[in-house]
């Protein structure tokens, strides 16, 4: 950034500030920074990072650089100079999945509900608009800790329909909002582009409470049911994770107990069970397939709450130090639901070192640290396939196509979850992967491979766009891998967190 870009940026986070009412201390309270690094940045003493920018673009809710400034606003890109040995450590990052189950459950709460160590990620800034929109004061108290306030009252006619067609999540909204109104409507799902994503399971399960949802153009028409205090049993037809929080989330403020049969026992649902315990919600059978809840009808309670460490991230990370053959250690990681991942890797020639067991902050998940040793990897003996917890996770399927290109021999990979996402890890191949795609289901991998760079536009889904940024890092000379939302959704600052252990990623914009 030139002196004069670095100055006409601070004269606008300065006027934007100003306009919010806020002091610098506020500002940087909100970023995570300094008052004096504010201070310097509207001074124009101070580059300020494209990913700075667009944070503060995020809280003040408009844009910070236009055309006029100079710095024409587009889409964002990584540029990776692979082939770079890692060395240190990073810890994992709060679970993404959790935090937006526990900023959808937050609406059943009628005190202040305060999100520890939140992943700051274009996910939950998507919930996060979504909520405002209808009402609810949301206030970082720093860079990760979110305050939820909602109102007597809720406009969910003013509901931000943008930002609910960019997150699939919108749907999980259904459960908390069971009767606040006599009817509503919700805009339809978005996200990951995963090929065909059902909601009727979630419907399905709302029916047993007595929900009306139809499907209008762009919208679900919600006729709520009447409170009651009814027992009720069920059997959820897909043992799926959001589905099984929806039901949850509706149970939960109902004074009856609801027995669940078929529930998932993943790690965001665990989550938001002891959430839940804490609102003063009765839970019983977390970790397992049923689960037997007795609500309340109005829940009013201050809850401090810290989400757990996310498995997945955890993956992507242990596959960064496989990929580039580095000793690497990943501190944080929620052993429960990994231990079928690392059974496989270890099969597959795998060598790390784990610590021993401590707990996260929620008092409950299992932490350990892994740190990853370079290893000489062999195909693995049988298909990799994923399963409902405590089975190999879905969302961590794919990072193994990166890692079974390091690996003597064919693997057979099977995703029988979505028709798409086993397309996209085709991607490899542009990297000097040798990955052929079966059928919609299914892809094999012969390795071990000599990686490439390339230049890569995203592919429209989170897990196999980050498969190619961790194969990047592992090809020499210089990749790029265009328009990096996808990304944005579901990891926090990743780029930058893998510089700290020797990555050399930047960002750029054309």
């Amino acid at each position: 950034m030139t002196q004069e870009a670095a100055e006409t940026v601070g004269v606008l986070v300065r006027d934007a500030r100003s306009d919010k009412g806020w002091t610098q201390g506020r500002l940087a309270a909100e970023l995570g920074t300094s008052q004096s690094a504010v201070a310097r940045m509207e001074q124009g003493k101070q580059n300020v990072s494209l990913k700075m920018i667009q944070r503060m673009e995020t809280i003040f809710g408009r844009s910070i650089v236009s055309v006029g400034s100079g710095l024409k606003k587009q889409v964002t890109h990584l540029r990776v100079v692979g082939g770079r040995e890692l060395s240190g450590s990073v810890d994992v990052n709060s679970s993404k999945n959790a935090g937006v189950a526990l900023l959808c459950a937050s609406l059943i709460n009628r005190g202040t509900t305060t999100l520890r160590r939140l992943a700051r990620i274009e996910e939950v800034n998507r919930i996060v608009e979504l909520l405002t929109s209808i009402g609810v004061e949301c206030t970082w108290l720093n860079a990760s800790d979110l305050q939820i306030r909602r109102p007597a009252v809720l406009d969910l006619d003013s509901m931000d329909v943008e930002a609910a067609r960019r997150t699939r999540s919108v749907i999980m909204l259904l459960g908390p909002l069971l009767d606040e109104s006599t009817s509503y409507r919700i805009p339809y799902a978005g996200g990951c582009d995963l090929g065909t994503r059902t909601v009727e399971p979630h419907m399905q399960a709302l029916r047993e409470f007595g929900l009306d949802v139809t499907a209008h153009a762009g919208f679900y028409g919600v006729q709520a049911p009447e409170s009651d205090a009814e027992d009720r049993t069920f059997v959820l037809t897909e043992r799926g994770d959001t589905v099984t929080e929806n039901a949850i989330m509706a149970a939960a403020h109902r004074e009856g107990t609801t027995v669940i049969r078929n529930a998932s026992p993943n790690y965001m649902v665990q989550d938001l069970c002891f959430y839940l315990q804490g609102l003063g919600v009765t839970v019983e059978g977390i970790g397992s397939t049923t689960l037997t809840i007795t609500g309340k009808s109005r829940i009013d309670v201050d809850i401090e709450y810290s989400p757990s460490e996310d498995p997945i991230e955890a993956m992507s990370l242990i596959t960064a130090g496989i990929v580039t053959k580095s000793q690497v250690t990943i501190k944080r990681v929620p052993i429960e639901f990994m231990e079928i991942e690392l059974k496989v890797l270890e099969q597959m020639g795998f060598k790390y070192i784990k610590s021993a067991e401590y707990r996260a902050h929620n008092g409950h998940t299992r932490l350990v640290d892994i740190t990853t040793l370079p290893s000489t990897l062999k195909a693995a003996t049988d298909k990799i396939h994923p399963m409902p917890f405590p089975g190999l996770n879905i969302d961590n399927l794919p990072f193994f196509a990166v890692i079974a290109s390091m690996a003597e021999g064919t693997t057979l990979i099977h995703d029988w979850v979505y028709e798409n996402r086993a397309i996209y890890l085709t991607e490899l191949n542009r990297l000097g992967g040798r990955v052929r795609l079966l059928d919609p289901h299914r892809i094999d991998i012969t390795g071990p491979v000599a990686w490439r760079a390339a230049e890569i536009g995203c592919p429209p889904a989170l897990r196999p766009a980050a498969c190619i940024l961790l194969a990047m890092l592992a090809a020499k000379g210089t990749s790029e891998l265009r328009n990096i939302y996808v990304i944005e959704r579901g990891y926090e600052d990743l780029a930058e967190r893998l510089n700290t252990i020797g990555a050399e990623i930047e960002y750029f914009q054309d």
